[in-house]
């Protein structure tokens, strides 16, 4: 059986095809890559894997052609950064109001 395993540092990225028997978890496939070693600041006890975009657990298994990806943690909390986007943009409307009442 072979899957993808795909990683995304921030300088470097790994696309890494594994071979193994039918039924092979995310953790089997992962330890199998080598993508531990290449990109060791990846911890599985705080970054997140999926298997093509859907949360996956280590201990899922895999179908032939299946490509594990393993996710960075978030700098930014993006439901902070939208609310931030938000006031900004409340800001900026209620001066241009302002502005058009000269």
């Amino acid at each position: 059986m072979r899957v993808e395993v795909a990683y995304a540092g921030q300088d470097d990225q790994a696309l890494l095809t594994v071979s193994g028997p039918t039924g092979m978890t995310v953790q089997e496939a992962i330890d199998r890559s080598g993508v531990l070693t290449r990109f060791p600041e990846i911890d599985l006890g705080l970054n997140k894997v999926g298997v093509y975009g859907k949360l996956a657990r280590l201990d899922q298994g895999l179908a032939e052609g299946d490509r594990v990806e393993i996710y960075r943690p978030l700098i930014a909390d993006p439901n902070e950064q939208r609310k931030k986007r938000a006031a900004a943009g409340k800001v900026m409307r209620k001066g241009a109001g302002e502005d058009s009442g000269a």
